[in-house]
């Protein structure tokens, strides 16, 4: 099955974006959305997404989590089922957003979603220290944005958050992009540039919204940035 997800996943330079797309959330689908845990669906602050409402939550703290997928990929689909777990796990509920994607609706379209949706939640009855933002790959580079950009709007910060694998830095140069060019079996340099391409277009690409690493981090809340390595196989199964 995860062969067959992986395949489905690949690049391939003749595949369309829809197919790419498709293929990512079909892949997040597959893993369904475990017991327990309500789904609601919600438009807030005009951006699409739903509530993962664990069974016995109080409501008082919030999750706000901004998916992954190059801001090219990714939806509601591709992550309900991760976005459900972390709720189970928190016991408090989680905000999984449809941010705007690239090419269509390119840099800063995805941060002013977020941000907007921050806002409206500020806005509404939740205090900032009950609110934590997370993300992984493109969200987590998301997250980052978004707390920049709060902070320069002089709004109060959330009480931490959390970046799982974040692409924070656009330029798709440096040690680590050297080093694991060819260890991830899905996401190839060339993909990164794709990407890149698709949402900053002419924009610099040391942009502190676009590429955190570039940013001043000063007076961010706690930020949790998890990664990690790979024991390599001595050779790649075949994904056939």
């Amino acid at each position: 099955m995860v062969r067959e997800m992986l395949k489905g996943m690949a690049s391939d330079e003749e595949r369309t974006l829809e197919e790419f797309r498709t293929g990512y959330d079909e892949a997040g689908e597959a893993f369904g959305v475990p017991g327990g845990v309500t789904v609601e669906k919600t438009v807030i602050a005009g951006v699409p997404g739903e509530w993962l409402k664990p069974d016995g939550a109080d409501g008082k703290g919030v999750l706000l989590y901004l998916h992954g997928g190059g801001y090219a990929l990714g939806s509601v689909r591709s992550h309900r089922h991760m976005c459900a777990a972390i709720a189970v796990s928190l016991g408090s509920p989680v905000l999984l957003i449809d941010y705007r994607r690239a090419p269509e609706h390119p840099f800063p379209a995805a941060v002013d979603d977020a941000l907007a949706v921050y806002q409206a939640l500020l806005d509404s009855s939740y205090d900032a220290t009950s609110l934590a933002i997370a993300g992984d790959s493109a969200g987590g580079g998301l997250t980052v944005a978004t707390l920049i950009a709060a902070r320069d709007d002089g709004l109060p910060m959330p009480a931490a958050a959390v970046c799982i694998s974040p692409w924070a830095n656009l330029e798709n140069v440096g040690i680590s992009y050297a080093k694991n060019a060819d260890i991830d079996p899905m996401v190839r340099h060339l993909d990164l540039e794709r990407w890149t391409d698709a949402y900053l277009g002419d924009v610099d690409r040391k942009t502190a919204l676009a590429s955190p690493v570039h940013a001043d981090l000063n007076g961010l809340p706690p930020v949790l940035v998890q990664a990690k390595g790979a024991r390599l196989p001595r050779k790649w199964p075949t994904l056939s």
